[in-house]
C-alpha cells in the first residue's frame, strides 16, 4: 500500500486548516465520515473538538479505534460504506 502523504485543506470550527495524512488514512476518514453521515470536514471537527494533541495524529488515532472495532472495510472491496450500526439494507 502507497504511504504517500497527501495534505488537504478542511474546514475546523469555521476556520480553513490544512492536514497531511497517507492517502489510506484520507479513504479511511472518507469511509467513516460516509458512515456516519457526515462530511470530511463534519467528521475533523468532532476529532478536533476531543483531541488533545497534533491533530493529524488525533485523525489517525481515531481511525485505528474504528479499525480495531470494525467499524472499516478492507479498501478496495466495497464501492460503498457500510450502513450504520444497528441499520439493515433493505
Amino acid at each position: 500500500m502507497p504511504t504517500t502523504v497527501k495534505k488537504r485543506s478542511v474546514v475546523v470550527g469555521g476556520h480553513r486548516t490544512s492536514i497531511s495524512l497517507e492517502q489510506a488514512f484520507w479513504e479511511a476518514l472518507q469511509q467513516l465520515a460516509a458512515r456516519e453521515g457526515k462530511t470530511i470536514n463534519q467528521m475533523v471537527s468532532d476529532i478536533d473538538a476531543a483531541r488533545s494533541g497534533n491533530l493529524s495524529s488525533a485523525i489517525r488515532v481515531w481511525i485505528l479505534d474504528r479499525a480495531v472495532e470494525g467499524l472499516l472495510q478492507p479498501s478496495g472491496t466495497a464501492a460503498r460504506a457500510a450502513p450504520p450500526a444497528g441499520k439493515q439494507e433493505q
